[in-house]
C-alpha cells in the first residue's frame, strides 16, 4: 500500500535522520556509525520524505506539520557516479512506498546532473541477517544488481556493493 509523500529536496535535517536511525537498532545499532551518518547528513544532499496531510476534500495536498518518515542522503565521487550513502525510513512507515519515493527523486535528480551509474553499499549475502536480507531484495527490486561482495571494506562485515545504471 503506497501512502502519499511528498519528497523534499536539499533541506537538510540532521535531527530528523538521527531520529529515523535510533528507531532502526536493527540497522543502525552502531554508535559511532550512526552518528557519522548524521554529521554527514548536515553537509551532503539530503532528500527528505514527508507524509501529505489530507485537505477538508479529503485530498492530500501539503506536507503534514514537518514530519519526517525518510531520508536519503547521497554522495559524489566522480561527475559520471554518485552513491546512496545512507536511506532509512521510519518502521512505521515501512511498505508504504517512502523508500521508492525516495529513490525516484534522487535518481531523477541524478540523471539531470549527468550521473549515469548509481550505487549503494549494504551487508552483504554471506552475513545472514534477516534485516539486511529485506534491504537487498529492496534494492534488487528497484533495479540494482549485486557487483562484488568485499569482506575488506569493513573489518567484520561483507560489503557488498550494488550498482545501477541511470
Amino acid at each position: 500500500m503506497s501512502t502519499p509523500v511528498v519528497v523534499v529536496r536539499g533541506r537538510r535535517d540532521p535531527v530528523a535522520v538521527e531520529r529515523i536511525l535510533r528507531a532502526l537498532p536493527d540497522w543502525f545499532g552502531m554508535e559511532d556509525a550512526l552518528l557519522d551518518y548524521v554529521r554527514h547528513s548536515a553537509s551532503h544532499p539530503t532528500y527528505l520524505a514527508c507524509p501529505l496531510e489530507p485537505t477538508a476534500s479529503g485530498a492530500a495536498t501539503h506536507p503534514a506539520s514537518g514530519d519526517v518518515v525518510g531520508v536519503l542522503v547521497t554522495a559524489r565521487h566522480f561527475p559520471p557516479s554518485a552513491e546512496i550513502h545512507l536511506m532509512a525510513v521510519d518502521p512505521a512507515w515501512h511498505g508504504r512506498g517512502v523508500g521508492r519515493s525516495l529513490l525516484a527523486a534522487a535518481e531523477a535528480d541524478l540523471r539531470a546532473d549527468g550521473v549515469r551509474l548509481l550505487q549503494v553499499k549494504t551487508l552483504g549475502p554471506t552475513d545472514p541477517d534477516p534485516f539486511y536480507a529485506r534491504t537487498r531484495t529492496f534494492y534488487a527490486g528497484n533495479g540494482f544488481e549485486p557487483l562484488e561482495e568485499n569482506l575488506d571494506l569493513w573489518p567484520g562485515s561483507p560489503c557488498l556493493i550494488m550498482v545501477k545504471s541511470l
